[in-house]
């Protein structure tokens, strides 16, 4: 067995653990394996172990391996943050896009999404932590930014998305993935059917499985430590 292999078996083993510990079934997470700066052959090796979902967080690698792979029908998912300038690339040849934090960019995305292609799937991302440095929009602002990305054709928001500090404080991970949680439950009170909780990594899964993850993005417990030098 290769190592791909038995690491996505031990991530599966995981998930089950955690959805366990949780009294959820394990069919209510899906797992996007996180291929960025790994290469075409690595995915192709993921996907022959029946892997279909992969992530990537650079527009020019992700769109050349969806090329690459085209023969194996994989669902694409773009989960890094996003420029104005690169929002055509990503409409045109990916299926959901997790990062969205400015109305602009859902704007772009929708009016870019060819006609004969499914809506983009999209989630927004929202900053919990408050990081300064960290991506996504003010819990605050999720409100009126989802009512207004869930207007635009061409597009259909799914839920919400969040990448925490890390920390190895657990109960400050359940609370960062709790509020995630409760937002999201507070936008359907208001009227949205939102089903997505992309949460939860590697170090972290566990807990956002805990808080209801529904979708958790593993890339380093799959592939290994990347090595961004390389």
């Amino acid at each position: 067995m290769t190592s791909i292999a038995a690491n996505l078996q031990a991530v599966a083993s995981r998930i089950a653990a955690a959805c366990s510990a949780a009294g959820r079934n394990p069919a209510e997470v899906s797992l996007l394996a996180v291929s960025k700066t790994w290469p075409a052959a690595c995915v192709r090796e993921a996907a022959g172990c029946g892997q279909r979902a992969f992530g990537e967080n650079y527009v020019q690698e992700g769109v050349a391996k969806i090329s690459e792979l085209a023969d194996l029908g994989l669902e694409w998912h773009f989960i890094g943050p996003l420029q104005s300038n690169k929002t055509r690339p990503v409409a045109e040849h990916f299926a959901w896009v997790h990062s969205i934090e400015r109305l602009k960019i859902a704007e772009r995305l929708s009016a870019q999404r060819p006609a004969g292609l499914a809506p983009l799937q999209v989630c927004i991302q929202v900053n919990v932590s408050g990081e300064e440095s960290k991506s996504g929009c003010a819990p605050a602002e999720a409100p009126a930014l989802a009512a207004a990305v869930a207007a635009l054709p061409n597009l259909r928001l799914r839920g919400l998305m969040a990448i925490p500090e890390p920390t190895d404080d657990g109960a400050l991970q359940h609370r960062r993935f709790a509020a995630l949680r409760e937002l999201l439950a507070e936008l359907n009170r208001q009227g949205l059917a939102l089903d997505t909780l992309s949460m939860g990594m590697s170090d972290d899964m566990e807990a956002a499985i805990a808080e209801g993850a529904t979708l958790v993005r593993v890339g380093t417990a799959i592939f290994g430590t990347r090595n961004y030098a390389a």
